[in-house]
């Protein structure tokens, strides 16, 4: 999750997703549909089929902090494989369909998958450093460093252009950095003035260097 961000199966074969989904259940979700919710029993992996999704917390008022997004072929619950509670919200962003497996086939796959289990190894061990540095950035960084930071881990390079696709509300960018939506309005107003960004109708297109401070 960008606190640890879901990361594809990079060495499953074709048999080996036949042989992990062999007994798992395909479920559909429309957009919007809270997956699984925070604190709740985990006993099952979902791999991501097709659609989109966001990994969030939020506390007892409602205020959320976007952890990250994910899509097709990314995977989410291998906290299962230790029975304890879901550490985030899944929510679905658009129609979205999972292959939903169950914990002790999941447990069954691994014991006969050493070259995955040493992936998904892998992939805890980025996640612990991602969850590593966002809490860095919240406790060291102002709100524009946050926003900055977000805005370049968010963008990517297509033609030589650097730009966000997709372009995020700034209710999403608020609940990623853990700041309101008026203070991020007022950073991206600034930016733009100052020709750091440009906001197009699908896209924010990071036009120079952003600034070290603000």
């Amino acid at each position: 999750m960008n606190a640890g961000n879901p990361m594809p199966f990079p060495e499953l074969t074709e048999s080996d997703l036949q042989a992990i989904s062999a007994h798992a259940v395909t479920r559909s979700f429309s957009r919007n549909a809270v997956v699984v919710t925070e604190g709740d029993g985990s006993d099952s992996l979902y791999i991501i089929l097709s659609g989109r999704v966001k990994f969030y917390v939020s506390d007892e008022h409602g205020k959320e902090i976007v952890l990250s997004e994910a899509g097709p072929g990314e995977y989410f619950g291998e906290i299962s494989l230790y029975e304890g509670p879901r550490s985030a919200s899944v929510m679905t962003l658009e129609p979205t369909s999972f292959s939903v497996i169950p914990r002790d086939d999941f447990r069954d796959f691994l014991s006969r998958s050493p070259d995955f289990a040493l992936s998904l190894i892998r992939k805890l061990i980025h996640r612990v450093r991602a969850l590593t540095e966002n809490v860095k950035s919240l406790a060291l960084m102002d709100v524009y460093g946050r926003v900055a930071r977000m805005l370049l881990e968010l963008a990517s390079e297509r033609d030589g252009v650097l730009a966000i696709e997709d372009r995020p509300t700034q209710q999403d960018l608020a609940n990623r950095v853990g700041a309101s939506r008026e203070m991020i309005s007022k950073i991206l107003k600034d930016l733009e003035s100052g020709g750091y960004i440009k906001t197009e109708s699908r896209r924010i297109v990071i036009a120079k260097a952003l600034p070290h401070g603000w």
